[in-house]
């Protein structure tokens, strides 16, 4: 053989013998995979695994396994998806724990899981929807734990009307209304869970002492005085952008009031000024702007600090509160062209606002003053003029009168800047007071509905503004949120669009709109 083949062929058995020795025993053969031990703190059988004293769920069991018990585990919370590696698993037993928070997604994964229990533990609560995919679950042990049997477990009840699993009965821990009552018994109705908020929804660049709200020709508008700008600014409505936007101004370089009234389909403005009178201006379609048509007489109204509108007997009225120490609060008539000087109630006593209500089926004003308690006016119809009733004693400093409606009763509100608001309710011959409310620094009060809530916000300039929401059981307002806002001075509610907007006029700062919010707190 030639030297060059002889030398190949030790090559080639050197390189074969080499494979050999690098091989194991199993020639070929791939490391068989580590089969996973039974966890130190369990015990486990073909399938099965029970465990005691565990500090977490252990990362991995013996395959086959179908049935699984946790008791002493020396952990209080479940994270999502702790068992989606036991995807086998048709028997979960969480029992004898001090398990007290399960993540919504505890069981995520465990689709042959029929048989749950979480007995014995210290559960009050179930996150939403913690079983909706758990599809044949046919057994589920909640027995031994505290439930607060508040909105937070109303999809639980839900529930449990609904499936097919089998769950023995379980009771409610607390609150006191509930306590030992059977879950079971209860119903999604019994839980009042429908709360809600108010969020700022709309800035606007400008401090205003009024606002007023009104429906002209189809659009919702919202009017503004400014007198730092020397403006009442009207915004309208947009239903695209579902914001209010900037339609037109007056001029009026001291305007503490802007008050608008449609009279057969004509809109009118009262613009009431500190300095140099105040006026009505009327809105012309072609072109589109406001036309002054009337001065009102600076004789009688010096000082103005409000104006209200207000129909009767088919006839419209506008009254202006006056708050100097020489003008009078003054009525106007309308008559076919334009408003004419009607009444002039009290002079001398520094009115702050004027309210106009119907007590008892007649039509009465309430004055308040800074400088005497509130005196109530009734409509004489024989005289066509309103004349004194009498006055709410025992309140002064009283800065705004409201009244509104509860249950067809009768109710007002008396904010004060120094001292407590007072709220009294119509006991069919004078007004009883039945609650006070904290309001230091309050030039504003506002009740206002929002479906069947009633609520009343009284503002500060000292402190966060406080909305009150009236509980019908207590027959009282109970507090409900602070807005933060400066110096509020008027308050108005427009519905549109299916929103509800609370708008609030600020001395000394932005004026701001506010959404009120439907919150579904078993949603959470």
């Amino acid at each position: 053989m030639p030297e060059l083949g002889r030398r190949w062929t030790r090559l080639i058995c050197l390189s074969l013998l080499c494979l050999c020795l690098s091989l194991p025993g199993e020639s070929n053969a791939r490391r068989a995979p580590k089969i996973p031990r039974c966890p130190a703190t369990c015990s486990c059988t073909k399938d099965s695994a029970f465990c005691v004293d565990t500090k977490a769920i252990p990362k991995s069991f013996p395959p086959g396994i179908i049935s699984l018990t946790m008791v002493n585990a020396a952990f209080t919370t479940i994270p999502e998806g702790a068992f989606s590696h036991l995807h086998l698993l048709q028997f979960l037993f969480i029992e004898n724990n001090d398990i007290q928070a399960l993540s919504k997604y505890t069981f995520r994964g465990l689709k042959s899981l029929t048989h749950l229990s979480l007995s014995n533990n210290n559960l009050q609560q179930l996150p939403r929807d913690l079983f909706k995919h758990l599809d044949i679950l046919t057994d589920l042990d909640l027995r031994g734990n505290s439930f607060r049997c508040d909105c937070k477990i109303k999809w639980l009840v839900d529930w449990m009307e609904k499936t097919n699993t089998s769950v023995p009965a379980i009771y409610c821990a607390s609150p006191f209304e509930f306590q030992g009552r059977r879950i079971h018994d209860l119903a999604p109705r019994d839980f009042n869970c429908i709360s809600a908020d108010f969020a700022v929804y709309e800035t606007f660049p400008f401090h205003s002492v009024s606002v007023e709200s009104y429906e002209f020709n189809g659009d919702q508008f919202v009017t503004f005085a400014q007198p730092d700008s020397g403006f009442c600014t009207l915004y309208v409505w947009d239903h695209v952008e579902m914001v209010f936007r900037m339609f037109h101004n007056i001029t009026s370089r001291s305007a503490v009031y802007c008050k608008p009234v449609v009279i057969s389909n004509s809109l009118y403005m009262v613009v009431a000024q500190l300095f140099g009178g105040s006026h009505i201006y009327k809105w012309e379609e072609d072109p589109q702007r406001f036309v002054k048509i009337q001065d009102i007489d600076t004789t009688r109204v010096r000082k103005p600090n409000f104006v209200d509108t207000f129909q009767l007997d088919d006839e419209w009225y506008f009254v202006v509160a006056d708050s100097s120490k020489a003008g009078s609060t003054s009525i106007y008539r309308w008559n076919s062209n334009g408003f004419y000087s009607h009444q002039s109630l009290h002079p001398w006593h520094r009115d702050t606002h004027v309210e106009f209500l119907d007590v008892a089926g007649k039509p009465h004003l309430i004055l308040s003053s800074a400088s005497q308690p509130p005196v109530v006016y009734q409509w004489n119809r024989s005289q066509r003029q309103f004349v004194f009733f009498s006055q709410i004693t025992e309140v002064a400093d009283v800065q705004m009168v409201k009244h509104f409606w509860v249950r067809k009763v009768l109710y007002l509100c008396l904010t004060r800047f120094i001292g407590d608001s007072k709220i009294l309710r119509w006991e069919g011959q004078r007004f009883v007071e039945i609650q006070t409310l904290p309001s230091r620094g309050s030039m504003a009060v506002y009740p206002f509905t929002v479906g069947l809530r009633q609520y009343l916000i009284l503002g500060s300039d000292f402190s966060f503004s406080r909305v009150y929401l009236w509980d019908d059981l207590t027959q009282r307002f109970q507090p409900f949120q602070e807005l933060n806002m400066r110096a509020p001075r008027a308050f108005s509610l427009v519905s549109v669009d299916n929103k509800d907007i609370l708008l609030a006029a600020s001395f000394k700062g932005n004026t701001l709109a506010y959404q009120h919010l439907v919150v579904d707190l078993s949603a959470k």
